[in-house]
């Protein structure tokens, strides 16, 4: 029989009992799948990456698949590289050989309870041979049948200072650690009595005499371990020093602003005036530290800066919740720290756009937001449209953004964790969106004590139809900031904490404000240091007639006309596909990385893919005057590949730039129970659904998308309300 090495409990096979299976990591020595075992968790080896998971190696010739379904964050966040180890959980292998991996958040051997290596023929300690279990069944060799503190934790700092309980013995009654503390043999209270005596007959002289020596060397002992005390207790240091202070003993003083349990320590993320880092405090492997700690308390923590897979981090020695007035200076601190630090100086528009200028005060109130949500800890939702124009206003404040975090945040994925980008499939914040956004942000609340978010909509949520979405995130108190280069609707200027949008009076002539324009230059008053890097992103939001102040911009960036439309339609490409991806990396790549080739050779797929299907869609084009207006009909379902590239927004602008040769004209996209307008007018289109509304009252007839001259309606009444909208455009002109 063996006996387990966590409990010590007799096994009728193996090294560890039933319910301490999850509690072990194996390194597995076998060379079939057939021999692992579901639910018991494995050291392995990255093999390589996969669009659906990860490949690890459990052993030559055994791999498994962790699926992305599995990880408890997105699998582009991942730091591992192949060859890396790391540990999994077994699902289960299936009849094909198949072995089904689960995520590990204990990814280090001593967050674990021990270590056994698994081999066909049985299972032993990494010190032990493979034969180490057949003496151990005979239940002669007390060392290996009784758990000692070597088999039972692994040996570690975060384990320092545990005791074993009093009333801990073993099983076959050895000495308990009640009696290894105090080994004093038993006896009678007369022995005692009579031994006192004895000792002050026969030493009393001497004793007296040394009392006053006592006395003296007391006081001075006191004094002196005083003195150590003193000298012990580290001074307060900012958390911005601790990569300079890795081995030593600090004292940081801060905020909690997350708190996540490991299979190993609890670990406090703890910010204060000048950045954050992790604390790891350890009680017994998966039990959380210091429960009364929450988010939001003010703490002092004692403990030593180490470095922690390449992160800094604090091993607590003593946390310490504080109140009262040591809680209130260190929140007085932070706050006038975040005051300081969060508005930024002044807002210097790119290429001196007069239009920007004129918005200064709300894009400094929606930076100073920004700014303040990267000093709070407080993870930041950017929201866009997937367009090119979107994704550069997207892509601009990520770049200024992540630098922020990076600084702020002592762990390397930070910039993971508290920036996100989400794409919307149109300009509209509407309920499914918001819906999305509040299930993640409350899951992340309950399961992870993080805070709720702050919300950026740029080039959306500003329209009467965001007005349900947003309301959604007002219900929780959540922090909303729209950015929008067209004009806002009036029932949205009073439902967002920030908006920064034009009025109509402020754009004038043809030169429109791109929402990638506004943003640029909001991303440069986050973040000044990324100026440079920015100035070209203005005239890539524009898709024709970009402002010359904007091209020049460019240009003296490095990047001329044709440089800027390979980007532009680049973007756009790998914008559409895999709409709801930020595909951070890539558009980095894109946009600031890359050298030329990959520009042009998405750009070479966009244009052969949009030639094609406006070839096609011209061919079906049907042409039609009302009240001197010319109108290009096209039926998007018969004559438009729907569901591949180009989207049927982006063809049908490009259609009708082809078409529209100045004199009133509108092109017309139809499909199903939706349509799009176009028109060389300044035309609402909300006041177009409104009147088509009248002409057609069965057809249900609503705008979708303002931005995009989208409008919606029942199916059964399409060509009424073909009929209807071409009416109500003719009259708009």
């Amino acid at each position: 029989m063996g006996s387990c090495i966590i409990c010590g409990t007799d096994v009728g096979g193996g090294r560890v009992c039933d319910s301490h299976q999850e509690d072990v990591v194996f390194d597995f020595r076998g060379d079939s799948p057939d021999g692992l075992v579901p639910s018991r968790f494995y050291r392995g080896v990255v093999d390589g990456y996969a669009e659906f998971g990860v490949f690890i190696d459990l052993a030559p010739g055994v791999t498994g698949l962790l699926h992305r379904s599995e990880l408890d964050r997105r699998l582009d966040s991942l730091d591992w590289e192949p060859g890396d180890e790391v540990f999994v959980q077994v699902k289960g292998v299936r009849d094909n050989g198949n072995i089904d991996l689960g995520w590990s958040i204990r990814q280090t051997d001593r967050e674990f309870r021990g270590v056994l290596v698994q081999e066909s023929a049985g299972e032993h300690l990494p010190d032990e041979g493979g034969d180490a279990d057949e003496s151990d069944d005979t239940g002669e060799n007390s060392e290996a049948a009784e758990p000692t503190e070597e088999t039972t934790e692994p040996v570690d700092e975060d384990d320092e200072g545990d005791e074993p309980d009093a009333d801990d013995e073993s099983e076959d009654g050895d000495t308990t650690a009640a009696e290894v503390a105090d080994p004093e043999p038993d006896v009678s209270d007369d022995e005692v009595e009579a031994t006192a005596a004895d000792g002050e007959t026969d030493n009393g002289a001497e004793a007296a005499a040394a009392d006053g020596e006592a006395d003296d060397g007391d006081e001075a002992a006191a004094a002196d371990d005083e003195t150590a005390a003193d000298d012990e207790t580290p001074d307060r240091v900012s958390i911005t020093t601790l990569g300079d202070a890795v081995g030593e003993s600090v004292r940081i003083e801060g905020e909690v602003v997350g708190v996540r349990q490991t299979g190993g320590p609890t670990v406090f993320e703890v910010s204060d005036e000048t950045g954050a880092v992790d604390v790891a405090a350890f009680v017994e492997p998966g039990v959380r530290a210091y429960p009364d700690v929450e988010v939001g308390d003010a703490v002092r923590v004692d403990g030593e800066v180490e470095s922690h897979r390449g992160d800094v981090q604090v091993e607590s020695e003593a946390l310490v919740l504080l109140d009262g007035e040591e809680a209130e200076a260190v929140r007085r601190r932070m706050a006038e720290a975040l005051t300081d630090e969060a508005r930024p100086e002044g807002l210097q528009p790119l290429g001196g756009d007069e239009t920007v200028a004129e918005l200064a005060d709300g894009l400094l109130d929606a930076a100073e937001a920004v700014r303040r949500a990267v000093l709070e800890s407080r993870p930041i939702v950017v929201r866009h449209p997937a367009t090119a124009d979107g994704y550069v206003a997207g892509a601009a404040v990520e770049r200024a953004v992540l630098p922020l975090i990076r600084d702020e945040h002592a762990k390397s994925d930070a910039e993971y964790h508290y920036f996100t980008r989400r794409p919307l499939d149109e300009p509209v914040y509407d309920m499914d969106a918001a819906t999305n956004d509040a299930t993640r942000m409350l899951q992340d609340r309950d399961r992870h004590d993080e805070k709720l978010p702050l919300f950026l909509l740029v080039g959306a949520g500003s329209t009467t139809e965001s007005a349900d979405g947003i309301d959604l995130l007002s219900v929780y108190g959540v922090d909303a900031v729209v950015v929008d280069a067209a004009v806002a609707d009036t029932e949205t200027r009073d439902a967002v904490d920030t908006l920064v949008s034009p009025e109509l009076s402020d754009v004038g002539g043809d030169e429109t404000l791109s929402t990638g324009a506004l943003v640029a230059s909001l991303a440069s008053a986050i973040n000044d240091e990324v100026r440079a890097d920015l100035r070209h992103l203005p005239a890539v939001s524009y898709w024709a007639d970009a402002p010359e102040r904007y091209v020049d911009l460019a240009r003296d960036a490095g990047y001329d006309a044709e440089r800027v439309a390979e980007l532009r339609e680049a973007v756009a490409l790998e914008a559409y596909y895999q709409s709801y991806q930020d595909k951070r990396e890539l558009i980095a790549d894109l946009l600031f990385s890359d050298g030329g080739n990959l520009a042009a050779h998405v750009s070479e797929q966009f244009r052969e893919k949009l030639e094609t299907e406006v070839e096609t869609a011209d061919a079906n084009v049907v042409t039609e005057a009302v009240d001197g207006v010319e109108f290009a009909l096209l039926d998007t379902d018969g004559y438009t590949h729907r569901y591949d590239f180009p989207p049927t927004p982006l063809l049908l602008d490009d259609l009708h730039r082809r078409r529209a040769d100045g004199e009133p004209f509108a092109t017309v996209g139809v499909g199903t129970d939706e349509l799009y307008v176009r028109t060389t007018a300044d035309v609402s289109v909300r006041d177009v659904a409104e009147r088509a509304a009248e002409l057609a009252p069965k057809a249900d007839i609503a705008t979708a998308g303002v931005r995009e001259g989208k409008i919606e309606f029942l199916s059964g009444e399409r060509d009424a309300v073909e009929d209807a909208v071409v009416a109500a455009v003719a009259e708009s002109f």
